[in-house]
């Protein structure tokens, strides 16, 4: 999954890709790389981020995912939490919906994503972008982020989303401090048990900053490493800004993960 924000602000490439010209190149850049899905968001979720409206959103975005749905064969997410503003972007030709507030932030979306048949992430997050990394806490990290993601599984279901429709994600960076972070890293594979795909949003984050000591734009094989143990432990989907790096971490992994497997039990005494 290739990242394009078209946001002034977002912690990796705020203003990047503000025009349509720059979007749909990156997007198009992204495809020849290896990306498989195309997520696109208009409104910053970076720590401290301020929230825009539905109308600033609408503005930034479906300009981008028009020209995008129509010159780049790939499925496109939209990255929000408001119903309205995925909507629109389905009828623009979006097919997933990549909600950060899991449903809660807007108390149309469950119905909206049960009526269009899209998928859609579930993510955790502790607070909102304004408050997540002001204290995060947890007993248990693992299990607080499995709790929550069941809990949002079944309030999914019950407005009518099926299971065949649901992605989950940790949230990474979302509310969580450096061992929290890493505690969900190396425990990723307990995710993959609740029965559905997992995404793993690893790129450029904070926490592989401040273990590289390197700015966002330098943390390209920090997000490797991270990007490979989650491959290694279930990850369905990537979410990342580096398409071409990551898609050859994520083919070398997937290959000897599979060639592992082919041999558990073959032995040559």
């Amino acid at each position: 999954m290739g990242v394009l924000n078209v946001t002034p602000d977002s912690f990796s490439d705020g203003g990047a890709y503000l025009t349509v010209e720059h979007a749909l190149q990156h997007a198009r850049q992204m495809q020849a790389e290896g990306a498989d899905i195309i997520d696109i968001g208009a409104e910053s979720s970076r720590p401290g981020a301020q929230p825009i409206d539905e109308t600033e959103e609408l503005r930034r975005l479906l300009p981008v995912l028009e020209a995008v749905h129509d010159a780049v064969p790939l499925p496109i997410s939209v990255d929000t939490t408001k119903a309205a503003v995925a909507r629109r972007a389905i009828r623009a030709g979006a097919t997933i919906v990549n909600d950060i507030s899991a449903l809660r932030g807007d108390p149309l979306m469950g119905s909206l994503v049960a009526e269009t048949g899209a998928a859609v992430v579930l993510m955790h997050m502790q607070g909102t972008p304004q408050s997540m990394q002001q204290a995060p806490r947890y007993g248990h990290v693992v299990e607080e982020v499995l709790a929550f993601l069941r809990e949002r599984v079944q309030v999914a279901i019950a407005h009518g989303i099926k299971g065949s429709q649901i992605v989950l994600d940790p949230g990474f960076g979302f509310g969580k401090l450096q061992e929290h972070n890493l505690q969900l890293l190396a425990e990723f594979d307990a995710f993959t048990k609740l029965g559905y795909p997992v995404l793993a949003g690893v790129s450029r984050k904070q926490f592989i900053g401040n273990l590289t000591q390197q700015p966002v734009q330098e943390r390209g094989y920090g997000t490797a490493g991270a990007v490979a143990v989650a491959v290694l432990k279930g990850a369905r989907i990537i979410r990342v800004h580096d398409v071409r790096s990551m898609r050859d971490t994520v083919s070398v992994v997937s290959a000897i993960s599979c060639h592992a497997r082919s041999h558990v039990g073959v032995s040559n005494a």
